[in-house]
């Protein structure tokens, strides 16, 4: 993929000084670039989910302050998958056009207006569009976050996966866990608790403001070998890949029931009798699964020649998880936040198996703008039928018994996606 900032830091591209000083003060500088990368992606990662965790804890406050119905509460909760379908699909081009370090500052610098905007705008309408802005800025970082592994760690591609996971994940807990002690010490405004998160991204715009102008004074030296990169790249037909199909159909059902669980499943341990601040912890513990997890995962499957078995240990977690949500939604709230935390990590293996299943930069970029884009689109009807079948059916039955049996095709096709074979291999 052509981009400025990949070839900043090849060890190739050293900057000109006397014969004895020149590879010492290269290194030191690609060094320092390196760090201050993996410190972009941390931050970034952390970014990545609290425009939506936050909101679940009090989502019945901002039904009621915004006059929400139970299905537009629903579409809601299908804003995000919709959003990071949308565009999702405009990363590759802008990451070619502008590089994936400038998208990402841009992306970071999004979720910061969003997030600052949206609970003061003091309608639905407004509340949705300030949402979408900060998730516009999600999507671009959610689809580049594998490329700029696959390109700058090729040879550390699960270690690092499973970094950033773990601090998507860590961020996804944090924001389910500490938004409703901070909204209750702020004066017990949700319009307070939500904007807080704003401030987390607004950090994070920082250290890729730094790459991004690292990279663009190297751009003139290195556009000529981007450009022969991007012509010595074949064109991929990505649609014609069953393993890409496999991939985005595993990637759309874990989304569906990430976004299921965060957006609603607070609400379910609520009308269970459960307090609001105990479902927001109990939605923190399920995400607090993936921090250690997001790490192992990733790690293990890199060292697997099929990801198939995790596909399905992580399903049948869930399917368990459903279950006793079912039968004891309050009883057994501990064990079911701690089974679907587990199930939910279908996601870093999900990204690992976009790094793996790609033999080159280009095709991991093609792989994860179609593996996200199709699957957040499949995700799409997911959160808002719940709510449908919620405000209709007066109970939560009929939607846990969805979110159950949609584990059982998501072992399926992550079976498939986990099989040892490339996309270049199945299109050459």
């Amino acid at each position: 993929m052509p981009d400025d900032e990949t070839r900043t830091l090849s060890p190739a591209h050293k900057a000109p000084t006397t014969p004895a000083q020149a590879p010492a003060s290269a290194d030191r500088r690609t060094v320092w670039i390196t760090r201050l990368l993996i410190v972009g992606l941390v931050l970034a990662a952390l970014n990545l989910r609290p425009a939506i965790t936050s909101l679940g804890p009090l989502l019945e406050e901002v039904r009621t302050g915004l006059g929400m119905s139970g299905s537009v509460a629903g579409l809601l909760t299908s804003v995000p998958p919709l959003c990071f379908a949308l565009f999702g699909l405009t990363a590759p081009r802008l990451a070619r056009r502008f590089g994936p370090g400038a998208i990402v500052c841009a992306g970071m610098a999004a979720v910061a207006a969003g997030l600052l905007i949206r609970p003061f705008v003091g309608a639905t309408a407004g509340f949705l569009a300030a949402s979408a802005l900060a998730l516009m800025g999600i999507a671009l970082s959610n689809i580049l976050m594998p490329v700029i592994v696959k390109r700058w760690f090729p040879d550390r591609v699960g270690q690092m996966t499973g970094l950033y996971s773990m601090a998507l994940s860590l961020g996804t807990a944090l924001a389910a866990a500490a938004t409703v002690p901070m909204t209750q010490a702020l004066g017990g405004s949700w319009q307070t608790g939500l904007a807080l998160w704003g401030a987390l991204a607004a950090v994070a715009v920082l250290p890729w403001l730094v790459l991004t102008r690292q990279a663009g004074a190297r751009a003139a030296e290195t556009r000529a070998a981007a450009a022969q990169e991007q012509r010595n790249t074949p064109a991929l037909r990505i649609t014609r890949s069953r393993t890409a199909w496999a991939l985005a159909c595993f990637f759309g059902l874990q989304a569906t029931a990430a976004y299921i669980t965060m957006g609603w499943m607070p609400q379910i341990f609520r009308d269970a009798g459960v307090s609001a601040g105990t479902a927001g912890v109990l939605l923190a513990v399920t995400m607090a699964m993936g921090v250690p997890l997001a790490f192992v995962i990733p790690r293990l499957a890199s060292r697997m020649r099929t990801q198939g078995p995790i596909a399905v240990a992580l399903g049948l977690c869930g399917l368990m998880g459903y279950t006793g949500l079912y039968l004891a939604p309050a009883s057994g709230a501990w064990a079911w936040a701690l089974l679907l935390g587990i199930s939910n990590c279908a996601f870093p293996l999900a990204l690992t198996m976009i790094g793996m299943r790609a033999k080159t930069g280009a095709g991991v970029v093609r792989l994860s703008a179609f593996a996200q884009s199709t699957g957040y689109l499949l995700s799409i009807p997911g959160p808002l039928l719940v709510g449908v079948l919620y405000q209709h059916s007066g109970s939560w039955g009929l939607p846990i018994a969805l979110m159950a049996g949609l584990m059982v095709p998501q072992i399926v096709v992550g079976t498939l996606a986990g099989r040892n074979r490339t996309i270049e291999e199945e299109l050459r």
